[in-house]
């Protein structure tokens, strides 16, 4: 496949172009950014706590030049409070006069305009638009999972991906176990060792507790309502399973080489019974099918009182590997003893422990200093692939795994078998094009103040599934 090529609306197509990216295959046009520049303008868009972090992080490489240089938030004091801490980190590298902050639902645009790099973190609703907005202005990108809420939306980021190709732009996607030292390792040791044999199913969970809520504000729309209420309304944050669990259903794509032929599974709301949380469920599991018949187990679940489990393994026909963001990433062969273990630093363990050899000292004294931050790491890579003029846009598996993500979702609210050409190629579009804060609500409540719930094997007013 070539960069002018369609959008892939296959999963063939879609692991055709991931993979032709994924070495190094296009050739690109110069950045609109010249390497070797003395500065990278940085802009932020959303600045709630992962703006604020993602601001942070960028702020805190080790590239000269760089610098905040505008900040736009929907609302101003979520804009201004962001800006007051990352002064308090960058004193030096904060430049943001009161002319370049920005709020409101269209301020985006000129976040945009003045800058060369764009973090983009807002809810997951508007993201393919911004990212089309930052990709055709020629900017370079930073933007958090998921990418999208629905199929429009993810293909609208895959075609905004090929242009960031044409134009030799560099993109960089929240996903941050990509980043991480355990994770890469342990795919080494699943891909070139061969540690646990060929993998014939999985599990992935992220079971954790409730999220946070927001009270109406006098006089508030009811549109603004829910963008402070995001994470509450498919339309903005696509359900948990999409917003959050995607990290470990991503690691899944990662490590099988793809995403899955289908899904189906069941969810609904057992806890989250109150009106005000909006449209969510608190549970979703999903079987997901892959090409090669492998099945993986997905799991996510919002409740309190009960397991929690933020992780992920990998059964193979030696043994299993057992992967946590907290670097405790290891394998057991089939009679439970352990033939690998991660070490910070990258130090052999198991059978290649005598190997060791003259290395053995300066991967102890690597151990003892840990591992970098995977969070801060993506902004390093990003930077440095600016300044290098390096090829790197994640924007492919970015979609691919968040449109594994709505794929579960689908199955989940439908109580259906779903296919992932049927997904991908859905017209179902939870966020709209355009939002000013003079849309209408996509969704509204009843007079009883309960907004539209799916519900499994039912036909509910006001949701669209696939």
């Amino acid at each position: 496949m070539n960069p002018t090529s369609p959008t892939p609306n296959t999963r063939r197509e879609f692991l055709g172009k991931t993979a032709a990216v994924g070495a190094g295959a296009l050739t690109v046009a110069q950045s609109a950014w010249a390497a070797g520049s003395d500065q990278i303008k940085v802009g932020l868009i959303g600045s709630g706590g992962r703006g604020s972090g993602a601001a942070n992080q960028a702020l805190s490489t080790k590239q000269e030049g760089v610098v905040l240089h505008a900040i736009c938030d929907a609302f101003k004091e979520k804009a201004e409070g962001a800006l007051s801490n990352l002064r308090t980190k960058h004193a030096d590298k904060v430049k943001v006069d009161d002319s370049r902050i920005f709020s409101g639902l269209d301020g985006y645009k000129k976040v945009i305009d003045s800058c060369d790099l764009v973090i983009l973190t807002t809810p997951p609703g508007f993201r393919p638009y911004h990212f089309e907005a930052a990709i055709l202005a020629g900017k370079h990108v930073f933007m958090e999972k998921p990418v999208a809420v629905d199929a429009p939306g993810v293909r609208k980021v895959l075609e905004m991906a090929k242009v960031a190709d044409e134009k030799n732009l560099k993109v960089v996607v929240g996903l941050q176990r990509r980043y991480q030292n355990c994770y890469q390792d342990a795919l080494r040791q699943v891909k070139e060792q061969d540690i646990i044999g060929e993998i014939v199913a999985g599990q992935v969970y992220w079971n954790g507790g409730g999220i946070w809520f927001r009270d109406r504000q006098p006089g508030q729309s009811e549109l603004m309502y829910q963008v402070n209420n995001w994470y509450h309304f498919t339309w903005l944050c696509g359900d948990h399973i999409n917003e959050q669990h995607i990290h470990n259903i991503d690691v899944a794509n990662w490590f099988l080489g793809g995403p899955p032929v289908s899904a189906q599974g069941m969810g609904g709301r057992q806890q989250r019974v109150d009106k005000k949380w909006g449209q969510i469920y608190d549970h979703h599991y999903v079987e997901y099918t892959y090409a090669n018949g492998v099945r993986v187990n997905s799991q996510c679940r919002h409740q309190s009182g009960v397991y929690n489990a933020v992780r992920e393994e990998f059964t193979g026909t030696k043994g299993k590997i057992y992967l946590d963001n907290a670097g405790r990433c290891y394998a057991n062969n089939h009679k439970g003893e352990t033939i690998w273990k991660y070490r910070p630093g990258g130090a052999a363990s198991g059978a290649d422990a005598a190997a060791d050899g003259a290395a053995a000292k300066g991967r102890r004294n690597a151990r003892r200093s840990g591992d970098p931050d995977p969070y801060q790491v993506e902004h390093d890579t990003l930077q440095a692939a600016i300044r290098d003029n390096k090829p790197l846009n994640n924007a492919y598996y970015g979609a691919e795994s968040t449109m594994t993500a709505v794929l579960g979702r689908m199955a989940t609210y439908s109580g259906k078998e779903i296919k992932w050409e049927e997904a991908l190629n859905s017209k179902v579009q939870h966020m709209p094009a355009i939002v000013t804060t003079e849309t209408k609500a996509p969704v509204e409540p009843n007079a009883d103040g309960w907004y539209p719930i799916a519900i499994p094997g039912q036909k509910v007013p006001g949701v669209e599934i696939v």
